[in-house]
């Protein structure tokens, strides 16, 4: 029995489409608010009106210069976009030792990657600021303040989860086609490059994905290891509503704008990369 047929079912069908139409309403209302109000005036929003009186694009053009919108999302996509490239393969190539082979401490690894996540950042923050810090001083090096400072603070978190999710993809994808190659001489970077790879590109990029929406949503951690030149997206939009929050008159209006613009690129990813989405989180025994 399909999932359509076992959901009609259980509910009748005019109560099956009710529910479906209220909880779609309730996804795309407040994107459809976000959206006609970027389109508004600031007037008409802080007014409360819902459809635009006057429809403008001005919202748009003016969060440029009030807000440090470009430099903010220049650097989220640097340091994200390296977050999830390394993450990806730094996981895939570790899972495939960590199911691949047998040596002592493989399984306390395992569950070592599972106890990470349960781990909350808020807690990691001060240790790592002050091991940033730390290091700095004994190095002599710049560590707070820098892409690569933020990119090294993402990476540790974004690692064990791309990792777990390389370990159970590998585990269920069949050893035939690598000791196949084996007995052709390959060695195990050919085969990571020519067949682990490959065959397992829904699942890194999954994994990738969710290491770049790690840093991209990311403002604690940001906040704290950033200079103004150096603070991501996600940051500059933070600051610019607490800053217009005190006006007389809050740009609301541009606020969306500049929240439409900041999810741009993340929406964008997802369609670019849909299908490989659906195939690692249902294949491979990823669940």
């Amino acid at each position: 029995m399909t999932a359509s047929a076992e959901a009609q079912r259980l509910l009748p069908r005019p109560l099956l489409i009710t529910l479906t139409v209220l909880l779609c309403a309730m996804v795309l209302t407040p994107i459809l608010y976000i959206v006609l109000a970027s389109l508004n005036t600031d007037v008409g929003v802080a007014g409360g009106e819902f459809w635009p009186s006057t429809f403008s694009g001005e919202s748009y053009t003016q969060i440029w210069t009030t807000a440090a919108l470009s430099t903010g999302i220049v650097n989220s996509l640097i340091v994200c976009g390296l977050t999830a490239v390394a993450s990806a393969l730094l996981g895939t190539t570790t899972a495939y030792v960590l199911v691949r082979y047998a040596f002592v401490g493989r399984l306390t690894i395992l569950r070592g990657l599972v106890g990470l996540q349960s781990i909350p950042g808020t807690l990691m923050l001060l240790p790592v600021f002050v091991l940033f810090s730390s290091a700095g001083n004994y190095l002599g090096l710049t560590v707070i303040g820098t892409r690569w400072g933020l990119f090294v603070a993402y990476l540790t978190f974004a690692l064990p989860f791309s990792t777990w999710v390389m370990v159970t993809y590998l585990r269920a994808m069949p050893r035939e086609l690598e000791e196949a190659a084996r007995t052709e001489g390959a060695s195990t970077l050919v085969i990571l490059r020519r067949i682990v790879f490959p065959l397992s590109l829904p699942a890194i990029v999954v994994s990738g994905i969710f290491a770049f929406l790690l840093g991209w949503n990311d403002v604690l951690f940001a906040s704290v290891l950033t200079r103004p030149e150096t603070q991501t997206a996600a940051v500059a939009l933070q600051i610019f509503g607490s800053t217009q929050e005190g006006g007389a008159l809050p740009v609301y209006s541009q606020m969306m704008a500049a929240s439409l613009i900041c999810a741009a690129p993340v929406v964008l990813l997802y369609l670019a990369f849909q299908r490989y989405l659906v195939g690692g989180l249902t294949a491979g025994g990823v669940k």
